[in-house]
């Protein structure tokens, strides 16, 4: 009874983990991109616009710099959420992601002036999110999540 209440379990994670993982991170750059729409409410507008403006050599500066990242932000989301334009979405999202990462290049010292500050400790989060990315950008591109015993299967099948 245990082993086939496993065995439900692996097939239903292997066919749905992956989507719920793609809509959860969509509902995160969802939320987080919103935010960003509103001067003053996101905790990461100081150092996003300021990241931005260091990226972009000061071609982008101030509430048009914001304005960027949270539209990037909401679309990345919404490719997500939808399944709509992903690969296009994971292509945005991999440049956001470097921008994510640049403060630490960028301003490192104002992060880790001992301990890390809370921006610094924020963007460390973005590992996860970069990481979930990597999953989904496989799948986008066809590698799939097969539970170990239809993997046997597919290898006596392929040997035969």
């Amino acid at each position: 009874m245990i082993e086939n209440a496993t065995s439900k379990l692996t097939t239903w994670l292997s066919r749905h983990s992956i989507d719920i993982l793609r809509v959860s991170l969509g509902l995160v750059f969802v939320a987080f991109g919103t935010l960003k729409f509103f001067p003053g409410v996101s905790p990461a507008e100081a150092l996003s616009v300021a990241t931005l403006e260091k990226l972009s050599l000061g071609m982008l500066s101030g509430y048009a710099a914001q304005l960027v990242i949270a539209g990037m932000e909401v679309f990345i989301g919404l490719t997500l959420v939808t399944g709509r334009l992903l690969k296009t979405g994971l292509v945005v999202m991999t440049g956001a992601l470097a921008g994510f990462f640049a403060p630490y290049a960028l301003f490192f010292t104002d992060l880790f002036p001992g301990a890390p500050t809370l921006e610094a400790q924020y963007i460390f989060k973005d590992i996860v999110l970069a990481a979930a990315a990597m999953v989904i950008g496989a799948r986008a591109l066809g590698a799939r999540l097969v539970p170990a015993r239809e993997r046997r299967t597919e290898r006596v099948h392929a040997a035969a």
